[in-house]
């Protein structure tokens, strides 16, 4: 297991293949400022790397939030130039997260609400404890959702769902945001931080390279044709199958035998 210093907004520990990055704010909500935003994206680029990493778990430190959005404390002090300087330190961060090539769950409970719910938007699945507030208020402080919330929002639930969120700027909890997909699971509070590690540990458990390509035509593809999105998915499979992954599964599944992932 590892970790970075304490003071740091954005933990990292690692533990059997499964990277858990915490953001440790919980004075302030989890609150994105320049500063976490700079450590969120330093924290998740490298992980694409890490031959330790097969699945990443996105979580928040304390009881009252996994992130209540951007820091307005930090840009009641900008002038429009400062705001431009952080957008461009927000779009790294977002950008880090919805980019990962590994399969990325969110842990998301209390207040989820602007960038914090584009944070987990930005995650391959949500695990939300029952107590979970979710929403976009962009609009009722004057500004449009910008880590990704209009786009990614629209993909996962279609464009009616998308508006009456965005345009209302409305809350809701969790049973409605299961009801409406944009949680993929909903468990106890208590039971948050397990069944979100056991997801991605189960994910973890499969062929590494096969996953990641699996990923990856999913979020390529989904935006293509039809056919142009078979295109992609038989690339997938050409790669995975040439892959030592392939090799050491089929082996294994014949030797009746766990397998030993190579990872390539």
């Amino acid at each position: 297991m590892s970790a970075p210093e304490a003071a740091a907004p954005v933990r990292l520990a690692i533990e059997d293949g499964v990277a858990t990055v915490t953001l440790d704010r919980p004075e302030a909500r989890n609150a994105i400022s320049s500063a976490l935003a700079t450590e969120l994206a330093e924290v998740f680029e490298p992980l694409s790397t890490n031959r330790e990493v097969r699945a990443v778990v996105l979580t928040g430190a304390g009881e009252r939030a996994f992130c209540a959005g951007a820091d307005l404390r930090e840009r009641g002090g900008f002038d429009d130039h400062g705001w431009f300087v952080q957008r461009e330190i927000f779009r790294r961060a977002f950008g880090a997260v919805r980019r990962c090539p590994l399969p990325t769950v969110a842990a998301v409970f209390g207040y989820a609400l602007g960038g914090g719910f584009e944070l987990a938007l930005c995650c391959d699945l949500v695990v939300a404890a029952e107590d979970a507030s979710l929403g976009l208020p962009e609009v009722r402080l004057g500004l449009v959702p910008a880590g990704g919330g209009t786009q990614l929002l629209v993909r996962r639930v279609g464009p009616a769902v998308a508006k009456d969120l965005v345009l209302t700027g409305r809350r809701v909890d969790a049973a409605e945001a299961a009801r409406l997909g944009l949680v993929d699971r909903v468990v106890p509070r208590a039971e948050l931080q397990a069944a979100a590690r056991g997801l991605a540990a189960e994910i973890a458990a499969n062929a590494p390279t096969a996953v990641r390509l699996a990923k990856w035509a999913i979020d390529l593809g989904g935006d293509l044709a039809r056919e142009a999105g078979l295109e992609v998915e038989d690339e997938a499979w050409r790669r995975a199958v040439l892959s030592n992954d392939r090799r050491e599964g089929i082996a294994a599944w014949n030797d009746r035998r766990p397998p030993a992932w190579p990872g390539e």
